[in-house]
């Protein structure tokens, strides 16, 4: 049994499981290019210095530390990003070693609403807007297939329980 599944009550079905979208990666793909493409060229620079050996080493410790800071961190960050729908509330977690998490009850859901930009319809991601209970609405970035997910949000919330399409559905999830 899999993340979200372990954490469901007996009769809850995942409807949705998401993780960010794919462009929250796009500048530490390119920091990456870029490390190991600067490094490789400092590296042939150095090929002809006396002290080549600590120049290498050098060059290869800090590369190694700003790909863990740029590219590695922000790819297990969002890995470990879930955001998901089910028959009875909606659950967001983040982080690896220090979990942060939230649930809410489709029941205390008062509205929902998304929001995206000219970028983000091109890309097909947005801003997924939950107002419940609290004092302040919880927008949730970065959402893929935005307005799809508010669609099925929508209507998992005003279901009448009579086992229509929405409570059959299988999970939708991101291609991994």
């Amino acid at each position: 049994m899999g993340y979200p599944e372990n954490m469901l009550t007996d009769d809850e079905r995942v409807v949705i499981h998401k993780h960010p979208h794919w462009k929250t990666l796009v500048w530490p793909t390119i920091a990456f290019l870029v490390i190991v493409g600067g490094g490789s060229y400092l590296a042939a620079l150095a090929q002809d210095l006396s002290w080549n050996q600590i120049a290498w080493i050098s060059l290869a410790v800090l590369g190694g530390v700003l790909i863990l800071w740029l590219f590695v961190t922000p790819l297990v960050r969002w890995r470990s990003t879930h955001f998901v729908v089910t028959s009875e509330r909606v659950m967001v977690r983040e982080g690896v070693l220090h979990r942060t998490g939230i649930d809410i009850p489709l029941s205390r859901i008062n509205s929902v609403r998304f929001q995206h930009s000219l970028i983000d319809r091109v890309l097909g991601c947005g801003t997924l807007i939950i107002e419940s209970a609290s004092e302040e609405p919880l927008e949730f970035d970065d959402i893929p297939s935005v307005e799809r997910v508010h669609g099925l949000l929508y209507h998992q919330i005003n279901d009448d329980d009579d086992g229509d399409y929405y409570y059959r559905s299988r999970p939708q999830r991101d291609p991994d």
